[in-house]
């Protein structure tokens, strides 16, 4: 792993606290994303059209500059964080040729809606491609009582979907 890696790994970790429910880290993440042979992180800034794209994606403003990624060929892989109703759920999305290859919340720091992070659901995003109305080729169903967690989830991955679309070789 390159020194550059390393400290954009450091930087992921240090922003969660012991109290939130780490399911996985986001370093254990990308290894296990890239097989142990995780690549320089890169970096896409939001500005001009890109940053109003994302934020009509979001459907709220973002402070966000840049975002950063990782890529090898085709496959890219996202960590991305929206919120649900109050805090940060922290999803870890990679990319395959277009298409999402695998989600999975990495960080849930929500009270309600935690059932977002089980294979059921996440599931339902594999294969996902974005049509040319930023919206998922396909429906996500709905989980009762955890309504903004799922629409959080699926905002990034319309966006990571949106974002891997200006980065892919």
């Amino acid at each position: 792993m390159s020194q550059g890696a390393i400290g954009a790994l450091s930087l992921v970790l240090t922003t969660f606290a012991i109290s939130d429910d780490v399911y996985q880290d986001p370093a254990a993440f990308l290894r296990a994303t890239f097989s142990g042979e995780v690549p320089p992180p890169k970096v896409i800034w939001l500005i001009g059209a890109i940053k109003k794209d994302v934020e009509t994606i979001l459907g709220h403003a973002t402070n966000e500059l840049r975002v950063r990624y990782w890529m090898n060929n085709e496959r890219s892989a996202w960590i991305l964080e929206e919120i649900g109703k109050e805090k940060p759920i922290t999803t870890g999305i990679v990319i395959d040729k277009g298409k999402i290859e695998r989600i999975k919340v990495l960080i849930y720091r929500e009270s309600r809606g935690w059932e977002v992070r089980h294979e059921f659901f996440t599931d339902q995003f594999k294969g996902a491609q974005l049509q040319d109305d930023r919206e998922l080729d396909h429906p996500i169903d709905n989980i009762s009582g955890a309504t903004l967690s799922v629409d959080a989830l699926t905002r990034l991955a319309r966006m990571a979907l949106y974002l891997n679309h200006h980065v892919a070789p």
